[in-house]
């Protein structure tokens, strides 16, 4: 008899501590709260909860999006993005919907709707 490895819990939550830092690409299925430091691209097919102290320097491609904390590079969003009067963000967003509080910051270009022509989240490492 074989071992079965367990599916993933699509309703599991990744928390990255304000203590990391990683460099390369972050691919998950599941929910992520990004507290750390992040330079690459950051990839998963549910939310991202960025933090206060988060910092990501590279694409991210997700369903949908609470940032407070700060994004360099191209933001790719299914649903919705929703930016915190601590977000800071610099580069363009792709997003069918957008939601900023007051102090948040956007230096960048802006492209919304159902059919923004953005690329489909592939959650997987290309060889």
């Amino acid at each position: 008899m074989s071992k079965k490895e367990p599916l993933p819990n699509p309703n599991s939550v990744n928390m990255i501590a304000s203590s990391t830092e990683f460099v390369g690409d972050l691919i998950t299925d599941s929910d992520i709260k990004f507290d750390g430091k992040l330079t690459g691209k950051l990839i998963t097919k549910s939310k991202l909860v960025l933090g206060e102290s988060g910092e990501i320097n590279g694409e991210v491609h997700c369903k949908s999006a609470v940032v407070s904390g700060k994004i360099t590079g191209k933001i790719f969003v299914e649903d919705i993005i929703m930016l915190q009067s601590s977000s800071h963000i610099e580069g363009d967003v792709s997003t069918s919907k957008i939601a900023i509080e007051p102090g948040a910051i956007l230096n960048g270009t802006c492209k919304m709707g159902k059919n923004n022509n953005q690329p489909e989240i592939q959650p997987t490492v290309e060889s």
